[in-house]
């Protein structure tokens, strides 16, 4: 059952010898059916999944959804977020509006993979309309496994997360 408010029981620490995720997930009207089948593999593969409003319904606008994703991973609840849409651009906007939500649109593996170990992305967003089932979820399978690299990516998070704040990334150092 889809939980409109997105607040997930609490969960136990990922560890590393533990992969499974607290992962929340949420479409509009375009993602719904994509949505549903990710969920059901991600469920099956043991990661904690949470559906953030109703995938049944009639039309949904993004921007509501990005924002329940959105809050479920900046407040901790969900360790990662995947959100679809027609071409998960304008649920990356919103999502991005979440402070501490690092959102990414995703088109295939490889920028998945950059966009965890270089971006630290913690919210994928694909397109439901232009990528097949089965790339959807090959995108959230590399997503769900990359870490962030950190060294040289770090200072550069930093700089995102001083922007974020309204401050001077030129002032981030370190």
């Amino acid at each position: 059952m889809p939980n409109p408010e997105c607040r997930p029981r609490d969960f136990p620490p990922v560890t590393t010898l533990d992969f499974r995720m607290r992962i929340a997930l949420a479409a509009d009207h375009r993602g719904y059916a994509g949505i549903k089948q990710l969920q059901e593999k991600l469920s099956r593969e043991g990661h904690e999944v949470t559906v953030c409003g109703d995938i049944s319904g009639p039309p949904a606008d993004y921007p509501e959804r990005a924002y329940l994703v959105g809050q479920a991973v900046a407040g901790g609840k969900a360790d990662l977020g995947i959100l679809l849409c027609g071409t998960g651009i304008g649920m990356s906007i919103a999502a991005n509006k979440v402070p501490g939500v690092r959102a990414a649109v995703v088109h295939d593996e490889l920028t998945a993979q950059l966009s965890r170990s270089h971006n630290a992305a913690n919210v994928a967003c694909m397109s439901a309309d232009l990528l097949g089932q089965r790339i959807i979820e090959k995108i959230a399978d590399v997503f769900i496994k990359t870490e962030f690299e950190g060294g040289r990516h770090t200072r550069r998070i930093h700089k995102i997360e001083a922007i974020e704040k309204g401050k001077d990334p030129f002032a981030v150092a370190e």
